[in-house]
């Protein structure tokens, strides 16, 4: 397992996964209605990391198995994002990439807190939050880029701060 920029090679298989019922039900964007061309565009925006860090989550033969993201990065915070191919779940890939990416977040960016959140209903990525150890924090009626006052009500947030040194 690695992770590495994202490359147009990746881009049928991260199709895939928008256009799997089973990973992309319980998201906030409507994937099912991407295409080809749009998923080679956001590979090639994801190009500029100033702001957004997308990354592939990959085998040891270099085949992509889903997307690691910080997002809105902005020197102290980013938001944390994953999703992952139905053929990567439950064999260490969410684990491994989202360690890894919250450890460059932390101490590679320097930054203080990576926070992100899950619809509730999304009962298997609540169980793996859980039963990972990340904690649980209180966004009612705060405001948050990218989701309405509903969603932040809705949503489970969890977050990792920086460990003084």
């Amino acid at each position: 397992m690695k992770l590495r920029k994202l490359e147009l090679k990746d881009a049928p298989l991260m199709l895939e996964w928008m256009h799997d019922e089973s990973v992309v039900k319980d998201l906030q964007a409507d994937f099912a209605a991407k295409t080809l061309e749009d998923c080679e565009n956001f590979i090639k925006a994801a190009a500029d990391t100033s702001v957004n860090m997308h990354l592939a989550i990959t085998d040891d033969n270099d085949e992509y198995m889903g997307t690691v993201s910080l997002k809105h990065i902005n020197g102290e915070t980013a938001e944390f994002g994953i999703t992952v191919r139905t053929a990567a779940m439950g064999k260490g890939y969410s684990r491994f990439a989202m360690e890894e990416i919250i450890k460059t977040g932390l101490d590679k960016l320097g930054l203080k807190s990576i926070f992100w959140c899950v619809n509730p209903e999304n009962k298997r990525a609540v169980r793996f939050y859980d039963k990972n150890g990340y904690r649980f924090i209180d966004m009612k009626n705060r405001s948050v880029e990218g989701y309405t006052k509903e969603q932040v009500n809705k949503y489970v947030w969890y977050e990792v701060r920086k460990h003084p040194s």
